[in-house]
């Protein structure tokens, strides 16, 4: 029993003696252990994060006290950075998750910074934003680098009338050679003609197909001139308003960028109106241009080349007017404000450039522009910067076509018996003609209502300029003096005072 108890109690004291080696036993911290080791057991996401955690151990290891404290400091705001959920991302994107996580607490280190930029910082950089895409679409819709107008001589647009201008001035020419073999023997005159005719048919065949090229080189220079003109440097009027969005004085205030974003889309509306005229009017009068061209051939008459070059490079160099407007930009920088009345300035000139650059149906846009914006707004601002913008104007049109005036059998033969009077030397007398009762009667009806309207207008102009009755002039040319006004009307006339009564005291 006895041995028993003592190889029990040896049992428990060797087991004890095993527990407290164990325990006494160095091991390992996981600091010091191997990170390969204990890191390669952990799957997917979490090995790299174990990895980062080892590597800034590490190199923090060596500091002690704030400094090891900066450090670790330093190593959780990069691994957040790095193991955020915006760290896939790259670029733009990137920065725009970052901004808009810093305001969830859950995805955000919280805290006042992240509280001030966030949807303020990012409303504002939109907004900016949006000025700079309008000033970008303002300048590709006045002054586009690319046309609507064909490049080269073979397009499909341009090749029917460049064949049909070459062969209208082969067949100008051909008439002309001819007309100069029928009459050769007027000799010199003649062959002054013919050779005149050669050279210009020449000139008009090869000026023909280098309208395209041309018409694109000028186009490039346009737009590249005004590009420099308007978007270079803070001297500029684009370049000013850009530069004020970020350091002007109201860059921050609400209010300003607001002015400033509607004058950029009031502008962006005009800019399209311009660029809606100019492009189809550079394209017709490039495809129009074989045809004008060819006129050279009869003899070198310039009058039909000129008025057309004169239409469209009018149409070509119309945004180069906005120049107007840039000597009073060093004037405004600083002011967004500024900015939006010097930009609605240069809308003013963008119509008068329509009224004034497009041929034709210029004035009645920009009349129709004037119209719609009256109508719409009631502020008198507005109206007088539309109207300095497009002047008041009146319209001339063709007279009617009505029928054909044929002489009566009478005057018919009377005219035919004048010519052959004259003839034989004779003098015949004049005959001036009128219509017939009938053909007056038909005239009369169909301007009836023109007429009726024009009379009721005169009426109406006459009595509003008609002075009052009672300060018409006289024949002798006085003005008539006033009535007198009409005296009261007097009562009836009281009875005279009886005698006196004879008193004490009357001598």
């Amino acid at each position: 029993m006895t041995s028993s108890l003592n190889w029990g109690r040896i049992w428990c004291l060797a087991l004890l003696l095993a527990v407290v080696g164990i325990l006494l036993d160095p091991q390992p911290s996981p600091a010091q252990a191997d990170p390969k080791t204990t890191c390669d057991s952990v799957p997917g996401q979490l090995r790299k994060f174990c990895h980062d955690k080892k590597q800034e151990t590490e190199r923090c290891k060596d500091f002690h006290g704030p400094a090891k404290l900066d450090c670790e400091s330093q190593g959780e705001s990069s691994q957040k950075d790095s193991s955020g959920p915006c760290s896939l991302l790259k670029g733009v994107a990137r920065k725009l998750c970052e901004n808009r996580t810093k305001d969830i607490p859950g995805l955000s280190s919280g805290g006042r910074d992240g509280g001030e930029s966030g949807l303020t910082n990012g409303a504002s950089q939109h907004v900016k934003d949006l000025a700079n895409w309008l000033i970008d679409k303002i300048k590709s819709l006045v002054a586009p680098k690319d046309a609507w107008a064909p490049e080269k001589a073979d397009n499909a647009a341009f090749a029917p009338f460049l064949w049909l201008g070459q062969h209208l001035a082969v067949a100008i020419f051909v008439c002309v050679i001819v007309v100069c073999g029928l009459s050769a023997w007027q000799g010199t005159p003649r062959l002054k003609q013919m050779g005149h005719s050669t050279g210009w048919t020449l000139v008009a065949v090869a000026g023909m197909a280098s309208v395209p090229g041309i018409v694109m080189l000028l186009n490039k220079a346009v737009s590249e001139a005004f590009t420099a003109a308007f978007n270079t440097d803070e001297s500029s009027l684009f370049g000013a308003i850009t530069q004020d969005l970020k350091n002007g004085a109201d860059s921050g205030n609400p209010l300003a960028i607001l002015i400033i974003v509607s004058a950029l889309c009031v502008a962006l509306g005009f800019a399209a109106l311009v660029f809606m005229t100019r492009q189809p009017g550079i394209l017709a009068f490039v495809c129009i241009s074989p045809l004008v061209i060819a006129s050279l051939a009869r003899g070198g008459d310039t009058e039909a080349v000129q008025r057309w070059a004169q239409r469209l490079l009018g149409l070509m160099f119309a945004p180069m007017a906005l120049l107007l407007v840039a000597p009073f930009v060093k004037l405004v920088q600083g002011s967004l404000v500024m900015d939006a009345v010097l930009l609605v300035a240069a809308d003013a000139v963008m119509l008068r450039m329509i009224f004034h650059g497009v041929p034709y149906i210029g004035p009645r846009l920009a009349g129709a522009a004037r119209s719609m914006v009256e109508s719409r707004t009631t502020n008198p601002l507005a109206r007088a910067a539309i109207r300095a913008s497009v002047p008041d104007f009146h319209e001339q049109e063709n007279s009617p076509r009505g029928p054909l005036l044929v002489p009566t059998p009478g005057r018919a033969m009377a005219q035919d018996g004048d010519v052959l009077f004259a003839s034989y030397g004779g003098r015949p007398r004049p005959r001036p003609g009128r219509l017939t009762t009938e053909s007056a009667m038909a005239q009369i009806n169909n301007d009836g209502q023109r007429s009726q309207r024009l009379m009721a207008a005169r009426r109406q102009a006459r009595a509003a300029n008609q002075p009052p009755a009672d300060s018409r002039p006289t024949p002798n040319g006085r003005t008539p003096a006033p009535a007198p006004a009409p005296r009261p009307a007097r009562g009836p006339r009281s009875s005279p005072p009886g005698p006196r009564s004879s008193g004490p005291n009357t001598p």
